[in-house]
């Protein structure tokens, strides 16, 4: 049996708004955006280079779906973005605005620090301790 996890789907007010932060903010690639009709798109955005997961972006259609919105799991982490290098994503999120919840903390599986995107989901931004050791013996 082959099966991958190939897409999460990720609750948010405005396409263009939610575009604009994945694409900018976390420099994610827009993979696909395709009119459904009515209003509604099929909205794809993935990490850069990545085939695999991605991120369904899709507009919330009533209240009881905007009250989801920036809280689909109650408060905790929700998606977690794994990095090669730690200090160049958590500086470029920085510098776009995207807001840190706490600082970098080192831990037994890695380099981390929990963000929150746009509209309030945390996320982790994370290192491996594998990679995180790779890059600290390519920088000495």
């Amino acid at each position: 049996m082959n099966q991958h996890l190939s897409l999460v789907s990720l609750m948010v007010p405005d396409y263009d708004e939610a575009i604009t932060f994945f694409t900018r903010a976390l420099n994610f690639e827009l993979c696909e955006d395709t009119p459904l009709g009515g209003g509604k798109r099929w909205v794809v955005v993935r990490p850069p280079g990545r085939v695999g997961s991605g991120l369904l972006l899709a507009r919330a259609d009533g209240p009881a779906q905007a009250a989801r919105i920036g809280d689909q799991t109650g408060g905790r982490v929700f998606l977690f973005l794994e990095t090669d290098n730690f200090d160049r994503d958590h500086g470029r999120m920085t510098a776009a605005g995207v807001r840190f919840v706490e600082e970098p903390r080192h831990e037994a599986y890695g380099v981390v620090a929990v963000f929150e995107d746009l509209f309030g989901n945390r996320w982790d931004l994370i290192q491996s301790k594998s990679a995180h050791d790779h890059q600290t013996r390519l920088t000495r």
